[in-house]
């Protein structure tokens, strides 16, 4: 396995690794180091380790050299002259009249590139604009186009929760977020109340998914017959969080008892086959399919909902 060093090129970026050669720099130094932009400052988040050879994305690009009070008084510099340039593009964009947002604007560290973000409905014929960029800061002008969910990524914000954004604060890599998460937490399909400032699936509904997924094939289904310390009964409710479910035993009392009882103290009961499949072997509770009522109705729940909360894959 070789040796490397992770590095971030932004907060909560991508985690890239590169070669330290005969350099040594630990979590926390700023380096130079050589991507397909150029040289790009950066700093180590990830000190010298071994990494296997499938997490490594070939050709494998090396460390120039740890910085130096030089490099970080240009990269400062930078950063000064991306905030001019940025409200010269956003003047630019006015001029020639195009439906785009600007989000961001950087320099590559040897200001051999300037590169703009932005966002767009569909796509933008921006050619007059890069040519007239380009003649005004006499270095090669790259735009791109992102999705709304980088956009909240680069800029921050609080979210509905009221703290800072995950995708800001510590989320790498976007993962694929789809309406069904919410179905299996039992959350409200409203829009305004599952969505993120980015108006699209919050990241946080992917955080809990797995547990649900395996707690409830665990628990038996509404309506189902189950054994309890106290005898027979039929499942009212269950509770994912706390691993319970509610149950009405049946007493000498017309409405029966209702209780709450831990997963570990129910026993769930297997339902014969009907007559004319007798001979066909009966499945397990957990392998029950759903009725088709019930799946009929989830697919038409599906169709009512936005397109943008269908699973996204960017």
């Amino acid at each position: 396995m070789p040796m490397v060093v992770g590095v971030r090129f932004k907060n909560a970026g991508k985690l890239y690794y590169f070669s330290p050669g005969n350099l040594w720099p630990a979590a926390g130094d700023a380096v130079i180091v050589e991507t397909s932009r150029g040289l790009e400052y950066t700093e180590v988040v990830m000190g010298v380790c071994e990494v296997p050879d499938n997490q490594i994305a070939s050709p494998l690009k090396k460390v120039v050299r740890i910085a130096t009070p030089e490099d970080a008084r240009q990269q400062e510099a930078n950063l000064a002259r991306e905030k001019q340039a940025f409200s010269l593009c956003q003047q630019k964009i006015a001029e020639h009249k195009l439906e785009m947002k600007l989000v961001d604007v950087e320099y590559t560290f040897d200001n051999t590139k300037l590169i703009a973000y932005f966002t767009a409905n569909g796509r933008v014929d921006f050619r007059t604009l890069v040519k007239d960029l380009a003649s005004i800061f006499k270095v090669r002008i790259e735009l791109k186009q992102i999705g709304v969910r980088d956009e909240a990524k680069m800029l921050g914000g609080l979210g509905p929760c009221g703290r800072p954004l995950c995708c800001a604060q510590f989320l790498g890599d976007f993962q694929p977020v789809s309406i069904k998460m919410a179905k299996e937490q039992n959350l409200s399909l409203n829009p305004t109340k599952i969505s993120g400032i980015c108006g699209r699936l919050m990241c946080c509904l992917k955080y809990e998914e797995e547990f649900y997924e395996q707690t409830r094939k665990k628990m038996p289904r509404i309506g189902r017959e189950v054994d309890t310390p106290n005898g027979r009964g039929t499942v009212l409710d269950i509770n994912i969080l706390k691993e319970t479910v509610k149950v009405r035993v049946a007493t000498n009392h017309d409405n029966g008892e209702i209780a709450d009882y831990p997963l570990a103290d129910i026993r769930r009961i297997h339902q014969a086959a009907p007559a004319s499949k007798s001979k066909q072997p009966v499945p397990a509770e957990d392998t029950v399919q759903e009725d088709t009522v019930v799946e009929q109705e989830e697919i038409l729940l599906e169709d009512e909902m936005n397109e943008e909360f269908l699973q996204e894959e960017e």
